[in-house]
C-alpha cells in the first residue's frame, strides 16, 4: 500500500484510494475501522489487494513506484455500475479501467500506456473478454487531476475502439466522455 501511496501522493487521488468508482457515498460511509476517511479507504484497499485477484496494478521503475490502474469487472464497481455519465454499452460483460495515474514526476514516458495494456492482459488472464473504459473525449489538455479517467488518444494507442460517443443529453456541467473497448482476448495474441 506505500507503494500505492507513492504514487497518489499529491494529487486528487491520496484521500479516495481508488474506491470512489468501487464504493458508493452510503458505502463510503459504512467503512469499518479506525481513522480518518481516507485512513479506512487505505484499510478497505488494502483489504481488496489480499484477494486472489488484485484491484489494480502498480507500475515500477526500478523500486520506484510510478503509476497505478485500477481493473475490475464492471459490477464490482458500484458509482461506475449506476453512473448516469458512464451507462452500458450493451449486455455484455466487460472489465472496467474506472481510473489511471501517474506520479507527476514520471509523467510523460509512456507509463500510462504500459498500465493500459498490462491492465487489459491481467484482465484476460482472469477471464475478461471484453475491457472498457470512460476516457475524456477528444485531444484537448486538461489539468492533470483531470485526466484520472484517461484521454481518448491515450487508449486509441493502446488499441482501444469507440464503443460509444459522448451522451448527446449530459449536463453542460458533465465532461464528455467516450466508452472505449477492446477484445481482451484479441489483444493477447498480438
Amino acid at each position: 500500500m506505500d507503494g500505492l501511496g507513492d504514487v497518489l501522493r499529491g494529487s486528487w487521488g491520496y484521500g479516495c484510494w481508488c474506491l470512489y468508482p468501487r464504493l458508493t457515498d452510503a458505502e463510503v460511509r459504512a467503512l469499518p475501522g479506525k481513522g480518518s476517511l481516507s485512513d479506512r479507504r487505505r484499510q478497505a484497499l488494502a483489504k481488496l489487494a489480499r484477494r486472489r485477484r488484485a484491484p489494480g496494478l502498480l507500475a515500477f521503475e526500478g523500486d520506484q513506484p510510478v503509476g497505478w490502474i485500477a481493473i475490475a469487472p464492471r459490477p464490482e464497481l458500484a458509482r461506475v455500475a449506476a453512473s448516469r455519465a458512464t451507462p452500458p454499452v450493451d449486455g455484455q460483460d466487460v472489465w472496467v479501467i474506472p481510473c489511471v495515474t501517474v506520479r507527476k514526476t514520471a509523467r510523460g514516458r509512456g507509463i500510462a500506456l504500459v498500465l493500459i495494456r498490462a491492465a487489459v492482459e491481467y484482465a484476460a488472464q482472469h477471464g475478461a473478454g471484453i475491457v472498457e473504459a470512460y476516457p475524456r473525449a477528444g485531444s484537448v489538455r486538461t489539468g492533470d487531476d483531470n485526466a484520472f479517467f484517461g484521454t481518448e488518444p491515450m487508449f486509441r494507442r493502446a488499441g482501444f475502439k469507440i464503443a460509444r460517443g459522448p451522451l448527446p443529453d449530459r449536463p453542460k456541467n458533465w465532461t464528455p466522455r467516450l466508452a472505449m473497448r477492446i477484445d481482451a482476448r484479441l489483444d493477447k495474441l498480438r
